[in-house]
C-alpha cells in the first residue's frame, strides 16, 4: 500500500489530499493535532475554503503558494502551506500570508472586535530557526517587558520543522496524534511505520485512501508530476546559479590576491631603485599605480 508512495508534501497534493470539499475529517485531525486540542476543546465541525481554479502556470512554472485555508466551528480562519525549499523569507512572507487572511475575515463596516482569529501554520522541509532545538514552534504578540501580557490572540503563527522532526530518536506514534501525522507526511518513513499509523487512526486512513485516488486519477498525476518538476527545475537552477557565483567569486578573489602579490613584487623592486617604466614593463602594472606604491 506505501510502497514507492507519492510525496505527500508536494503542495499541490497536500491540496488535494487536506484541502478539498469532503477533506474535513482529515484536516480536522490534523488540527487538532497541531494545535493540541483534545477531548472537549477539540474541533467537532469546520469549513475547507476550496481554490476554485489551479491554473496550469501555477503548477507547472515555479513555485507559488498553494494553500489550505479553513474555517472553524469557532469562527477562527486557518491557512496552512508546505514550504519545501528555503526562500530565506519565511518569517516575512508567513506574516504576510495571515495579514492575507485576517483581512479576508473582515467585511466593510465590520467591528474590529469581531475580527477572526487566524491561525496560520507552515510545514517547512528544511531546518528552520536553528536556535531553537523543537520542530513545533508558536509564535503570538506578546509585551516585550511582560512577556505574560499578550496583546491579542488573533494572531497566531506556527512552523513545523520536518528536519527537526526526523532527528527524533524516538517517534511517539502511539500517544502524539502529531507524531503520526507527521510520520504519514515524511516520505522517508519507514514502510511498516506508515502502515502502522495508518491503522491506527482513520483520519490518516482517510488521508491515505485520497492519496491513492490522486495517484490513479490521470489528470491529477500528471499535475502532482509537473509540480515535481517544477520545484526540482527550480532548485536546480538555484543551485546552478549559486555554483556560477562561487566560481566567479573564487576568479575574483584569485585575481585580487594575484594583483596584491604583484603590488608587493613593484614595491620591493621600487625600494630597490629599480626604474618606474622597467617595473611597469616587467609586472603590468601601470606607471601610475606603481607611483603610488
Amino acid at each position: 500500500m506505501v510502497k514507492d508512495r507519492l510525496n505527500p508534501l508536494n503542495d499541490y497534493l497536500f491540496l488535494k489530499v487536506m484541502g478539498e470539499k469532503g477533506d474535513e475529517e482529515q484536516l480536522r485531525s490534523f488540527l487538532n493535532a497541531v494545535l493540541g486540542r483534545q477531548g472537549q476543546d477539540a474541533l467537532d465541525s469546520l469549513e475547507i475554503i476550496e481554490n476554485k481554479t489551479i491554473p496550469a502556470e501555477i503548477i507547472g512554472e515555479k513555485p507559488r503558494i498553494l494553500e489550505v485555508r479553513a474555517r472553524t466551528g469557532r469562527g477562527e480562519r486557518v491557512n496552512i502551506e508546505v514550504q519545501l525549499r528555503n526562500l530565506g523569507n519565511m518569517d516575512r512572507r508567513s506574516l504576510f500570508y495571515w495579514s492575507l487572511e485576517f483581512s479576508r475575515g473582515m467585511t466593510a463596516g465590520q467591528d474590529y472586535r469581531e475580527s477572526p482569529n487566524v491561525i496560520a501554520i507552515n510545514i517547512v522541509n528544511y531546518e528552520f530557526l536553528p536556535e531553537v532545538p523543537a520542530f513545533h514552534t508558536s509564535f503570538h504578540i506578546w509585551e516585550d517587558t511582560h512577556r505574560e501580557v499578550l496583546l491579542t490572540d488573533a494572531l497566531e503563527i506556527r512552523f513545523i520543522d520536518m528536519v527537526k522532526f526526523r532527528r527524533l530518536a524516538e517517534k511517539d506514534i502511539r500517544n502524539d496524534p502529531l507524531h503520526r501525522w507527521l510520520t504519514w507526511f515524511d516520505r522517508d518513513s519507514p514502510p511498516k511505520l506508515v502502515e502502522e499509523v495508518i491503522k491506527m487512526d482513520t483520519a490518516i486512513q482517510k488521508a491515505e485512501e485520497k492519496m491513492e485516488y490522486v495517484s490513479i486519477d490521470k489528470e491529477a498525476l500528471r499535475a502532482y508530476q509537473m509540480r515535481e518538476m517544477a520545484l526540482s527545475d527550480w532548485t536546480s537552477g538555484l543551485n546552478h546559479a549559486r555554483r556560477e557565483g562561487i566560481q566567479e567569486g573564487m576568479r575574483k578573489g584569485i585575481q585580487k590576491g594575484m594583483r596584491k602579490g604583484i603590488q608587493k613584487i613593484a614595491a620591493n623592486l621600487k625600494r630597490r631603485g629599480v626604474p618606474i617604466d622597467q617595473i611597469a614593463e616587467d609586472t603590468g602594472l601601470s606607471v601610475e599605480d606603481i607611483a603610488r606604491l
